[in-house]
């Protein structure tokens, strides 16, 4: 199974309705340059504002402890 990157499925997810980068930063209140820096598989996130994003499509970031993972699924 591959894993899919925060940037790949939120890109996904927002072209999947249709939404413009412009139009999604307006209908979830979230900056575009924020949309565009997660888009851009950017890393100095705010968790907060990546979890308002994922919300509007029913997920959200949590911990995950790496104890107890097959390191494998990772690659």
């Amino acid at each position: 199974m591959k894993i899919q990157s925060l940037s790949e499925f939120l890109k996904a997810k927002r072209k999947e309705v249709g939404l413009t980068q412009e139009q999604f930063a307006i209908k979830s209140g979230i900056a575009l340059t924020v949309i565009r820096k997660v888009e851009q598989g950017k890393t100095n996130l705010q968790m907060d504002k990546v979890n308002h994003l994922l919300l509007m499509f029913g997920h959200e970031l949590a911990p995950v402890r790496m104890q107890g993972l097959n390191k494998n699924e990772f690659k």
